[in-house]
């Protein structure tokens, strides 16, 4: 298995077509300037030792140095083995609302943005359990299934946003059900979910599913993300705010949490409801709840032994950047001299 210690340096191979449209640019206006001094062959006799190939083969010897050095700061890692080990946990499934109203700022960044750290949070403090994430909007789907993978479900995390269901909407029940074909009822291991979401547009019986996956020993734990004042929704175009939601009347649409909703589908699936501010995502009510779920034996498949490889790729970049520097702009005359194809007239 394969990963990488430091993903995030692979960013820095986005530098690499930077420098190559930069460098074709560079290399265009060169071609034009000597272009407009005469006769390219008239050129080519004044300035015998210049050549127009090296500059090309040095800049990508230049590049794969680059690539490589970024690839080695990444820190690849080999997983040589793979082992079956006992642990003792518990499966997690996180519901997160990715609808528009999520966008909202009366959080900051804004509503996703900030659920999303408390994920990220929730699976740092997590130990042996296994966790999945579905996220909803009019729609339910299974982001990431049941796993041991805490770097897999950062991953995942990191990739969600309100684009990802295309149907508007917030349909609890719909992800509740889905969580619920998402467990493995035949571990049986303890399992509960937490709700992340606002609440606004709420329009399935979320209650019976929470009390339906209450009666099947599943604690259904809520997360109320927003303020009860509520906040205009923005639109994008591209990166950038073009102004907010407006109703049919042509009104800014306010979107406002939706708490006592939170508080009945809580209530019905046996779990907590939770306020998450600014200040406080609420995770340390949850954690506490999640902490009571009985956590039993499980088998889990994990690669040991992992090997870093990050020497291969700073050890091709040198050699890439050595070759590189003895490679010269100018021809070598004496070996352009020598021609070994040439056939002599006797």
């Amino acid at each position: 298995m394969l990963r990488f210690a430091h993903i995030e340096f692979l960013w820095g191979l986005a530098a690499i077509p930077v420098f190559l449209l930069l460098f074709i640019m560079v290399s265009n206006w060169k071609k034009k300037a000597i272009t407009a001094l005469g006769d390219r062959v008239v050129i080519d006799r004044i300035m015998p030792e210049v050549s127009f190939s090296r500059p090309w083969l040095k800049f990508i010897l230049f590049m794969l140095a680059l690539a490589f050095m970024v690839i080695g700061m990444a820190d690849p890692q080999l997983g040589s083995k793979m082992e079956e080990e006992k642990r003792k946990g518990a499966d997690l499934m996180l519901l997160l609302d990715v609808s528009n109203s999520m966008l909202a700022q009366d959080m900051v960044p804004n509503r996703l943005e900030n659920a999303k750290r408390a994920i990220a949070q929730l699976i740092d403090n997590l130990h042996n359990d296994r966790i999945g994430i579905v996220v909803f909007a009019g729609e339910a789907y299974v982001q990431l299934p049941v796993t041991t993978d805490y770097s897999a479900a950062k991953l995942f995390l990191n990739t969600i946003n309100t684009n990802m269901v295309p149907t508007q909407g917030t349909a609890i029940g719909a992800a509740i059900d889905m969580g619920m074909k998402s467990f493995d009822f035949k571990n049986g291991t303890g399992k509960a979910m937490i709700i992340i979401t606002d609440g606004e547009n709420h329009e399935d019986d979320a209650v019976a599913a929470a009390k339906n996956a209450a009666d099947k020993d599943v604690t259904v734990n809520v997360i109320g993300i927003g303020s009860v004042e509520g906040a205009p929704i923005p639109i994008y175009q591209g990166n950038k705010q073009a102004g907010f939601h407006t109703d049919s009347a042509g009104h800014t649409v306010v979107s406002k949490l939706n708490e006592d909703m939170g508080k009945e589908i809580a209530a019905a699936g046996k779990g907590a409801y939770v306020r998450a501010t600014n200040a406080n995502s609420g995770l340390g009510i949850v954690i506490d709840q999640i902490a009571k779920i009985q956590r039993k034996t499980y088998d889990a498949k994990t690669f040991k032994d992992f090997e870093d490889r990050f020497q291969i790729f700073l050890g091709l970049a040198f050699l890439c950047l050595v070759v590189e520097f003895f490679i010269t702009n100018r021809k070598n005359l004496r070996l352009s001299r020598v021609k070994l194809f040439e056939v002599k007239n006797t």
